[in-house]
């Protein structure tokens, strides 16, 4: 038997309670300590239990306790001043960037994301890439940024972790309530949901919409689990990365055309849309169909605009990691709307291929993204350099350095990970700036006036909590798995809160190594039992539900963790999530990271403990390759960013590495008190990384990176291509269309430069002339110029500059004559060569064309 009708029942709050529901509404709470420091105050208890959910917070008070809420002055004072915080931030209207022209009341730029990691009590996030789309999204609201999110509302969102008694990792998956989240339904003018039909091989699927208010930004995530869609269809948006293929192609399907028509049923017309890894790539395939139904413009000119204002982010370092779906799983859902694009369906697939001419190659995401993009970045500069090895067969023509693909590297939202004690610390001491201006190196110069004493002791406290919080999580798992009495107990015995407390938290991915300490566990059982230099060990994080090999890797860190002789040194924390990262980062005093080089893309938990001021040890792989330093002063690198042929070898080797490195410089400074009991120069290791490192490696300074970078040439680009009826859209497409028919036939020929038998002095320059054959190309369509930098032992470039050169008149039987001038900056070997490239005012990057000539 069902109800013919539902309600949702809602406490009803007496008048002067009514701010409580913008607070809970609005993810301003994640990281404004005030508003959980309101709700603690109600009850401290059930507001833990609640897992920091305002909105369940609230529903599960009676009518009798908020009466006598009501009537508390104390709590309503404390209350009417939060709210007021509140309406003043969301009513500032300045911004940090300027945009061009913007329509009022739109967003510039869509950022879509798989995932976002919000806050504990919105679980759609299931590790780094969602809390950085997270992040993204605060230092955009902070920073007042015309930027709307696009993602999917997961009722299970990811698994959650539970181990069985022989510590194999299993999954389980709560169904989620959206009503008691603080996420509110969007619906139009008459009170109807907002939605739209989006369809999948002929079949038409209803999709309503979620928002999730964050501070400024607002969050629309998409939901297929309503009554009138097939049982199929209601599953898309039940499991974050769950399901097969086929589910996996469905949901990107969701993500990137039904965000673009998501996007048009809320009215919003952002000109730049961000892709954050390749899983919504498809949003710049609508948006081409998009232009070309509604706007009438031709395909050429459609694909000119949407690139020419798409940015593409991408977070893989290994080929595996990168969506690729098989021609045939293609044609079943892609035949038809290639045909409606006007595209043959073998061109179609080309898009997302390495090489458009291998019929049997799969659909790759991450390439269809970056056809799609002519802003490609990845996200550490090492990172950048791995991408465009990865994917220079896209850019055949070019040599590796110069395949378009970027670097802009990660940063963490400050103020959502620096623990409350710290952030009170920093403002005595760095003022009120850090949260605001967290970019700023003045700002975090003043770290270094911060009193040892203070520093440190409120370092202790933090390691303590870290300490108890653990404690208590592995009590409540022994709990739920039944153990006996005596094992419960001795739960409260596991770590010392004095000890020397090393984290390590990340995916059981196998290039992550987990396991690297655990090669000499002689050397390891030594470190943990020396009684008077005590070094204890916190691991935790998931391994994907398919990957057997990082469950074993779980299954013998945690039987080790349960010897007799670690069991109170190293804990294994099960079910990682937002809540215990936020204690790890905070309360360690060394962040362990072990990736292969150059497998880790970035790392941002690390720049989450160094804002906290933990200190750091890792290879030299993603942020830490650009943030280390070589006199060891903000933290500790194992090897130096080393490459290994036998990666078994390298594991050996790092391995011994790190048991040394901790062995000898670390344990031996973090137990070197002087005055006061204090490690001065641990001390000051952590200052030295919070002035250095802190203006750095945060969100604003990302953002505001993409921004200028990215965000606001890309809108500019759009506005200028837009204009008139998209007459320049068309121009450059049809320039184009020429450039691609002519430039084969292109050439240069009789490059000339002063003979200088072989050699030149330091700064003295040589005259370079060429000429060319454009082959009716405009001279003001290509760029010609020198191509020339040092060389090493086998004629390459180390490094290269180019300059444009001139036009310097006509040969007789037509060639143009171009000519330049060089000038070597340094002794050594030193080359050079001619390249030509098109050329448009409206085309951001001459290489994102795929088309060069060299001499």
């Amino acid at each position: 038997m069902k109800p013919i009708q539902t309600y949702s029942v809602v406490p009803k709050l007496p008048r002067n309670l009514k701010p409580l529901w913008d607070l809970a509404f609005n993810f301003w709470f994640s990281w404004n300590d005030k508003v959980e420091a309101l709700f603690s105050r109600i009850d401290a208890r059930r507001w833990r239990e609640s897992d920091g959910n305002p909105v369940a917070f609230i529903n599960a008070m009676s009518q009798q306790e908020l009466t006598d809420l009501s009537n508390d002055q104390l709590f309503l004072d404390r209350l009417g001043e939060t709210h007021a915080d509140l309406m003043s931030y969301l009513g500032k209207t300045a911004s940090a960037i300027d945009f061009k022209a913007r329509e009022a009341g739109q967003p510039v730029v869509a950022y879509f994301s798989f995932e976002f990691g919000i806050a504990p009590s919105l679980p759609i996030y299931s590790g780094g890439l969602g809390i950085l789309a997270g992040d993204h999204l605060k230092s955009a609201s902070d920073l007042n940024l015309p930027l709307v999110g696009i993602g999917l509302c997961y009722q299970q969102g990811y698994f959650r972790q539970y181990l069985t008694p022989d510590a194999w990792q299993n999954e389980r998956y709560p169904v989620y309530d959206f009503e008691q989240m603080p996420l509110t339904l969007v619906a139009d003018e008459q009170g109807h949901p907002v939605q739209f039909a989006l369809d999948y091989q002929g079949q038409g699927v209803t999709v309503q919409l979620w928002k999730a208010a964050v501070g400024r930004v607002a969050l629309y995530l998409m939901d297929t689990n309503i009554a009138e869609n097939p049982p199929e269809y209601r599953q898309l948006t039940t499991r974050l990365y769950g399901g097969d293929l086929e589910m996996r192609l469905k949901q990107e399907i969701l993500l990137g055309i039904g965000g673009v028509k998501a996007l048009a049923a809320l009215g919003l017309t952002p000109s730049v849309i961000h892709m954050n890894e390749g899983h919504s790539a498809f949003a710049g395939l609508e948006r081409i169909r998009v232009f070309m139904k509604h706007k009438g413009l031709p395909l050429e000119a459609a694909m000119e605009l949407t690139a020419s204002s798409c940015v593409f982010t991408t977070h893989t370092p290994v080929p595996a990691g990168n969506d690729r779906f098989p021609p045939d799983l293609m044609q079943r859902f892609f035949e038809p709307y290639a045909r409606d694009m006007g595209l043959a369906f073998k061109v179609f697939l080309a898009l997302g291929r390495e090489d458009p001419r291998d019929d049997a190659e799969p659909f790759c995401m991450t390439v269809l993204a970056l056809r799609l993009s002519r802003f490609n970045n990845g996200v550490s500069k090492l990172h950048g350099e791995v991408s465009r090895k990865m994917w220079e067969r896209v850019w055949p023509q070019f040599p590796l350095e110069d395949v378009p693909i970027g670097a802009v590297t990660n940063g963490v939202h400050q103020p959502t990970w620096v623990a409350d004690e710290m952030a009170l610390l920093y403002d005595r001491f760095l003022g009120g700036n850090w949260r605001e201006d967290p970019d700023c190196e003045r700002v975090w110069r003043n770290a270094e006036t911060i009193p040892d004493a203070e520093l440190w002791r409120t370092h202790e406290r933090l390691r303590e909590r870290l300490v108890g919080f653990v404690r208590q999580r592995l009590r409540d798992e022994l709990i739920a798995r039944g153990a006996r009495h005596k094992d419960i107990e001795a739960a409260d015995d596991v770590l010392d809160p004095q000890a020397l407390t090393i984290g390590f938290a990340r995916r059981f991915a196998t290039y992550k190594r987990a396991n690297l300490l655990l090669r000499d566990k002689d050397r390891l059982l030594r470190l943990i039992n020396d009684a008077g230099r005590p070094v204890q060990f916190i691991f935790a994080g998931k391994a994907h539900p398919r990957d057997n090999e990082g469950k074993r890797l779980i299954q013998e860190l945690v039987q080790l963790c349960r010897s007799p002789e670690c069991r109170n040194k190293m804990v294994f924390l099960p079910d990682y999530d937002m809540e215990s990262a936020a204690y790890m980062v905070q309360g360690c005093d060394v962040w362990l990271n072990t990736p292969r080089v150059p497998l880790e893309a970035c790392g941002t938990s690390g720049m989450k403990a160094m804002a906290n001021g933990v200190l750091h040890v890792s290879t030299l792989d993603g942020w830490w390759a650009e943030a280390y330093r070589r006199d060891n002063s903000l933290g500790w690198a194992i090897g130096q960013g080393e490459i290994y042929d036998d990666p078994e070898h390298q594991d050996f080797v790092e391995s011994q590495t790190l048991h040394t490195l901790l062995e000898t410089d670390i344990v031996p400074e973090f137990y070197e008190r002087g005055h006061g009991g204090l490690p001065r120069n641990w001390i000051r290791r952590m200052k030295r990384a919070l002035f250095a490192l802190g203006p750095v490696f945060n969100a604003h300074r990302m953002v505001e990176d993409y921004a200028r970078m990215a965000y606001i040439p890309a809108s500019e680009n759009f506005r200028t291509l837009s204009a008139e009826g998209f007459a320049k859209a068309r121009e450059l497409a049809e320039w184009r269309m020429e450039m691609m028919t002519r430039w084969g036939g292109t050439a240069v020929r009789a490059v000339q430069a002063r003979e200088a038998a072989g050699r030149l002095f330091v700064g003295e320059a040589v005259d370079v002339v060429c000429e060319v054959d454009l082959n009716g190309i405009a001279p003001e369509h290509v760029s010609v110029e020198i191509y020339a930098g040092p060389l090493d032992q086998d004629g390459s470039f180390t490094a290269r500059k180019a300059k444009v050169m001139e036009p310097a008149g006509n040969t007789s039987d037509g060639w143009l004559r171009y000519a330049g001038m060089l000038k070597p900056g340094e002794p050594g070997r030193f080359g050079f060569t001619i390249r030509m490239l098109p050329r448009h005012p409206n085309l951001l990057d001459p290489r994102s064309l795929g088309l060069i000539r060299w001499a």
